[in-house]
């Protein structure tokens, strides 16, 4: 049998670029090679390579047909398995090029994948129906502002992030006015669009959600306990820094409405392969935070933990979502 060829595209533009690389080689690991042939593609700006197993280039992509030699031989990609977080595998643009040229991926479609990456706009779109969230203010780089203003309208503490990223970088909680033009300039370093929310004192928690045909699964939900005042980057990646319990210590009425939310927003963003939904819970109440498209995928990340504690082996579930997709 010819084993159909699948990228696990990893890297991206974004400073997660050091997560994807790990995520990536998470996935990598876990593709049932009895099945598929796996190539790790990574791609940084313009140059899109293949690396061997120790990581080192061993051919460059063609991007008109998503393809590259070896020892005369071309090796055409028949799956893409998307595990860049951040621009260009989380906002769509890689989603138009594997869509032009018929290749099935991994992830969410062009317009899910735009609409969740962006915080401002998905937030409203699921206000619309309904979803409990913070407020917040949308600020454009090169935009004047009103601190006095913001602070008056959602008050202190409150939260200054990137629109468009991931991984909390460049995301700052204020405590005090002076420091809220600082918070804004840092989290329009990572995105030309800054999201500032109105701050909410409650725990975190995360829910997986993945779609294999008819059958969906809502994945255990995790409690995150940061060492930190909330989970900034160092919370998420280094070891020691939060406490990840799975399943989450919360009642039953509780795990059943996090998992029936995340189920439905899952559906009302159009959502595709797996996803991940974060969460604020304060008075019985889960205020929803974001969409992760493109979820970590290395050894500690949430998703991995959340399979595991399912009685789930990652290597038979990416097995299922890529059959899925070549079908």
């Amino acid at each position: 049998m010819n084993k159909k060829n699948i990228a696990v595209v990893a890297g991206g533009d974004s400073s997660e670029y050091v997560i994807s690389v790990r995520s990536g080689a998470n996935v990598l690991k876990a593709i049932d090679r009895e099945l598929f042939e796996p190539w790790l593609i990574r791609i940084k700006g313009d140059e899109w390579m293949v690396l061997d197993n120790e990581e080192n280039k061993i051919a460059e992509i063609d991007k008109s047909e998503f393809s590259f030699n070896l020892d005369n031989k071309t090796y055409k990609f028949d799956y893409a398995y998307i595990i860049i977080h951040g621009t260009p595998g989380e906002d769509g643009i890689l989603q138009g090029y594997l869509e032009m040229l018929k290749i099935p991926y991994s992830s969410c479609g062009v317009q899910s994948s735009a609409l969740t990456f962006n915080k401002f706009f998905c937030n409203n779109y699921l206000r619309s129906f309904g979803v409990p969230m913070a407020n917040s203010v949308r600020l454009v780089a090169g935009e004047k502002y009103s601190a006095a203003q913001i602070i008056q309208s959602l008050g202190l503490p409150l939260f200054v992030k990137p629109s468009a990223g991931g991984s909390s970088f460049g995301v700052t909680k204020v405590k005090k006015a002076e420091d809220l033009v600082e918070a804004v300039n840092k989290a329009l370093d990572e995105s030309p669009e800054a999201i500032i929310e109105q701050f909410i004192d409650g725990s975190e928690f995360t829910c997986g959600v993945v779609r294999i045909g008819e059958r969906k699964i809502v994945f255990p939900v995790t409690e995150v306990i940061p060492k930190n005042e909330f989970f900034d980057y160092d919370a998420k990646y280094v070891p020691g820094m939060a406490d990840e319990i799975t399943p989450a210590r919360i009642s039953e009425e509780l795990t059943f409405d996090i998992q029936k939310r995340s189920s439905e927003i899952y559906d009302l963003c159009n959502c595709k392969g797996i996803v991940r939904i974060d969460y604020i819970l304060k008075d019985e109440v889960f205020y929803f935070l974001e969409v992760n498209t493109v979820p970590g995928m290395t050894e500690t990340s949430f998703i991995p933990q959340q399979i595991k504690a399912l009685g789930m082996d990652l290597t038979g579930l990416l097995t299922e979502i890529i059959l899925e997709g070549l079908a």
